[in-house]
């Protein structure tokens, strides 16, 4: 995200990696509950739309990891580089209020 776009908006802390994990995080966050609903879905027609919310929130989730691991904000299989990731992301988030 270029300068002028972070202040025009007021996410001048924020960075691509931020907005990437909180994306991940809600698309993470749309499989569980999206399969909840499924799991409860009352109607044959019910349950076909869902799944193929599912399949979408699933393909989503994906894309965004996949996204997150070409640019190196995310690490799933190796806990290491994760750990440093995270911790790099706690101490921007901390001084986005700065």
């Amino acid at each position: 995200m270029n300068g002028l776009l972070k202040n025009i908006t007021g996410m001048k802390g924020m960075t691509d990696e931020a907005i990437a994990t909180d994306l991940l995080i809600a698309a993470k966050s749309g499989v569980k509950f999206t399969a909840f609903a499924l799991t409860e879905a009352a109607t044959p027609e019910l349950r076909t739309v869902l799944r193929e919310q599912l399949m979408a929130a699933i393909t989503t989730h994906d894309n965004l990891s996949k996204y997150m691991m070409a640019k190196g904000f995310y690490h799933p299989y190796n806990f290491d580089e994760q750990i440093q990731v995270d911790a790099t992301a706690a101490a921007t988030a901390k001084n986005l209020t700065n």
